[in-house]
């Protein structure tokens, strides 16, 4: 592969972790999220901040960038507790907007003029570049849907499930809504957290318009695409979101307009996303397969 192509993997990757944390948010848990992009920002300033300022490495820092990316899910994630369907979507859209303005408008986080002079990333002694650097993504991927799998196997999984289909019923039984729904955001916040570090050290220079609504939207798209509470589904639909631009060029201006055509019509023919229970690609390849599909 050419560098080129190379780099639009190594964004396709960033998008795919980022994806997973909304899936874990939207497809395990239930709740509805269309302000993810904040964490994706909050990731990559804190990163940013940490190593430009603070002197830190890219390694040194990203224990913490994690850590505040999934306390200021904790925070951020309360009005989830009382706020449900059309209602939580409104929230969670004012908070990407509260946190982009942030970034925009205190010169502590660079105000308009953004953030620049972000250090690569070095292993070894050597710089991380291109087809390193999505390797290291890659490796960062494998470890998000590592994570996914192991929640949807455990208790929490289970309860965030039971919550999503039926949160009176599970909460009769005994599974706290408090609990896990918070346990979820902060998962899925912290993923965002760590694709916010890796598309800063990638880039090297962020502003706040990195981060904005249509950011959401687009990692939305890959979800209910891919399929919402698939393991594989946000992966595949950033895949795809990714690599369409690229295929049809001409048609990169209309970017939002094509993601917004492609999420009324998998709402329309394809609900549960391409991966998902009842998909065609699932009966496909269960015909194939000789089982059920």
């Amino acid at each position: 592969m050419n560098e080129y192509s190379i780099t639009i993997l190594t964004f396709i990757s960033i998008q795919a972790i980022v994806a997973c944390g909304l899936n874990v948010i939207v497809g395990y848990a239930g709740q509805v999220s269309l302000g993810h992009a904040a964490f994706f920002g909050i990731g990559a300033y804190s990163s940013a901040l940490l190593t430009t300022k603070a002197g830190l490495t890219f390694w040194g820092a990203l224990p913490l960038v994690i850590l505040i990316t999934g306390a200021i899910g904790l925070v951020l994630g309360m009005p989830s507790l009382r706020l449900r369907e059309d209602f939580l979507a409104v929230t969670t859209i004012g908070i990407n907007f509260i946190v982009e303005s942030i970034f925009l408008y205190i010169p502590f986080f660079g105000g308009a003029l953004g953030l620049g002079g972000i250090p690569s990333i070095a292993a070894f002694g050597t710089r991380l570049r291109g087809a390193n650097y999505f390797y290291l993504c890659l490796a960062f991927l494998a470890a998000v849907v590592f994570i996914s799998r192991r929640f949807t196997k455990s208790w929490a999984g289970l309860a965030c499930f039971a919550l999503r289909e039926e949160e009176t019923a599970a909460s009769s039984m005994g599974v706290s809504p408090i609990r896990f729904k918070l346990m979820a955001f902060v998962i899925g916040t912290a993923m965002a957290g760590l694709g916010g570090a890796l598309y800063a050290h990638l880039m090297r220079f962020i502003s706040a318009t990195d981060f904005g609504f249509t950011m959401s939207v687009s990692m939305m798209a890959s979800v209910v695409l891919g399929g919402v509470g698939t393991l594989w589904g946000p992966v595949l639909g950033a895949l795809i979101l990714g690599l369409l631009p690229e295929i049809f060029r001409p048609l990169v201006d209309y970017r939002m307009l094509l993601n917004a055509a492609i999420l009324l019509m998998m709402i329309r023919f394809q609900p549960a996303g391409l991966l998902g229970e009842g998909s065609f690609l699932r009966g496909l390849f269960g015909r194939r397969g000789g089982g059920r599909p």
